[in-house]
């Protein structure tokens, strides 16, 4: 049994907000490209986070509508990690365009380190230590009863 829309969505969210944010701590200070000052390079990161939370809501609608039409309702695992070719092409091209206003302009090396990183960070803690302390997340949607 896999994690119903609603917990995907909480799960993506709270990686976001835990590995993601440790992540981006760690990272920010030696992305490649960029010469701002840390307390800046922080703020573009967090942003990017903030920005990746809200798409990821709406491609997790996508990705339900999709999973439909398989007959377990669920990708493969290793879907999970690709998805952030599409999702990470997304995000980078709003950027570049000026689409996501908030967030200024970073060099290409340095969004996909940072990107990338905290994707496949994300990734494998969902498919390993995080089964463990909240194992009913994986049944019945996560619900107690």
């Amino acid at each position: 049994m896999v994690p119903t829309l609603i917990g995907r969505i909480q799960t993506r969210l709270f990686l976001l907000a835990t590995v993601g944010v440790v992540v981006t701590l760690l990272i920010m200070p030696i992305v490649p490209g960029v010469t701002a000052p840390l307390s800046e390079l922080y703020v573009t990161g967090l942003l990017v986070l903030v920005a990746v939370g809200v798409l990821g809501i709406v491609w997790e609608l996508i990705y339900h509508f999709l999973m439909q039409f398989r007959w377990e309702k669920d990708w493969p695992t290793m879907f999970g990690l690709l998805t952030l070719v599409p999702e990470g092409l997304l995000l980078y091209f709003l950027l570049r365009s000026g689409a996501v206003g908030f967030i200024d302009p970073i060099p290409a090396a340095a969004f996909w380190t940072h990107f990338t990183v905290v994707w496949v960070s994300m990734w494998l803690v969902a498919n390993g230590p995080m089964r463990v302390p909240f194992i009913r997340w994986r049944f019945r949607g996560g619900r107690v009863l």
